[in-house]
């Protein structure tokens, strides 16, 4: 079940991440200024996040197997929209139902995975997961330079990628199970039982979640946690693109290396907190925290022609400021009741892609003011300091929900 979602969520991101990666021709096309790029962006991301919000309730009530290829298709759909696309306005509608759909795919499988797996295992089954999401931007960057390296237009950057994630979501909607089958089953014995639901409506789970003061606490560390990540995500192609990348093709496999250091950060963290931090997710997230904020300030201070340095820090800063993502999920399980897991993983997500969506324009507006893509990585480096200051704030005796 772990693989089944995990495959799936390999192709999501070519639905997300393939826009940063067309960003600077759609702003030639069409004649828009990077702030105007970075409220396309933000769109997209508030849109995902009120998906989250509403979703990971959902996620509690209906199946992922209903939910997880509907969001996937969809998505698909609002891509070859975009990618017919001739005016701001349009890109932007589009956008933002795309963020909607996307939204369809993470709580529901985090569900998925929380059913099958003992809590004791949950880091590490959340890591596998969270890399999943972090080689989907390897699978999208990968994608997306070949087709710049061969000279596509931007258009077939909204439809080319996508076609994997059809296959993925339909090997997903034939293999997956929400929980194990029979009732007998050993692993069906780890898992705790269902609350008693006489009382269980949306909005009761929606007040269990908001009245736990050390779950809001970490949510809000996520905000900034995801902020700094899509920071990097959206902003470091374009950053490497203005450097004449067809004189240096180089330099875009430079920028590949930041989503393989996400990917092999998730993995490392996610079992570095069940066996190193023994299951303290919060000492482990904190770590990885102040680590990125000053990998990220050597991004901004190291020259840009030395390539070595240059990946061996996109590698790095990816690794750490996306490892702690891992630890972030189990905080649902551990910290809330069973029957709101979906909802609080939607909520946390929710401020996740808030923050990064305030975010977006902000960091447009860092480079036109500036003048240089560069500057963004000082403030990606503040606000991962304030992801590290936040989840610090926690009570030590939160570690079980009752």
């Amino acid at each position: 079940m772990l693989l089944v979602t995990m495959f799936c969520y390999l192709f999501f991101y070519t639905g997300r991440h393939n826009f940063g990666w067309a960003v600077k021709d759609i702003a030639a096309a069409l004649h828009i200024s990077y702030t105007t790029i970075g409220w396309i962006s933000f769109s997209m991301l508030i849109g995902y996040s009120i998906g989250q919000l509403v979703n990971g309730n959902l996620a509690d009530k209906l199946s992922a197997r209903f939910m997880v290829p509907t969001g996937a298709f969809l998505s698909i759909a609002a891509n070859v929209g975009i990618s017919f696309s001739t005016s701001t306005i349009q890109i932007m509608v589009l956008w933002a139902m795309n963020g909607y759909f996307q939204s369809m795919a993470w709580a529901p499988g985090s569900k998925v995975i929380s059913n099958w797996w003992s809590k004791d295992e949950h880091g590490k089954a959340f890591g596998f997961y969270t890399m999943a999401a972090g080689l989907s931007s390897v699978v999208t960057y990968l994608f997306s330079i070949l087709l710049l390296q061969m000279h596509v237009d931007w258009r077939m950057l909204f439809r080319l990628p996508l076609i994997p994630l059809a296959f993925a979501a339909i090997i997903f909607l034939i293999l997956i199970r929400d929980r194990p089958e029979p009732l007998t089953s050993d692993e069906f014995l780890k898992i705790p039982e269902e609350m008693n639901t006489s009382e269980d409506s949306w909005l009761t789970r929606y007040k269990t979640v908001l009245k736990n003061g050390n779950f809001l606490k970490a949510s809000l560390s996520f905000g900034f946690e995801s902020m700094a990540r899509y920071g990097l995500i959206f902003w470091v192609p374009v950053h490497y693109l203005g450097k004449g990348w067809k004189d240096n093709p180089q330099y875009l496999w430079v920028t590949l290396l930041l989503p393989i250091g996400m990917a092999a950060g998730a993995i490392s963290f996610g079992t570095l907190s069940d066996s190193f931090f023994k299951g303290n997710r919060i000492t482990s997230i904190r770590l990885g925290m102040i680590i990125s904020a000053i990998l990220v300030l050597l991004v901004y201070i190291s020259p840009a022609s030395n390539l070595i340095l240059g990946g061996v820090l996109m590698f790095l800063s990816g690794f750490f400021v996306y490892g702690p993502q891992a630890n972030f999920w189990p905080l649902s399980p551990q910290m809330l009741p069973k029957n709101t897991i979906g909802t609080g993983i939607g909520f946390m997500n929710m401020s996740g892609y808030l923050f990064a969506a305030l975010g977006e324009p902000l960091f447009g507006f860092i480079i036109d003011t500036t003048g240089s893509t560069a500057s963004i990585f000082v403030m990606i480096s503040l606000i991962c300091l304030l992801s590290a200051v936040l989840i610090s704030t926690i009570n030590k005796s939160m570690h079980h929900c009752p």
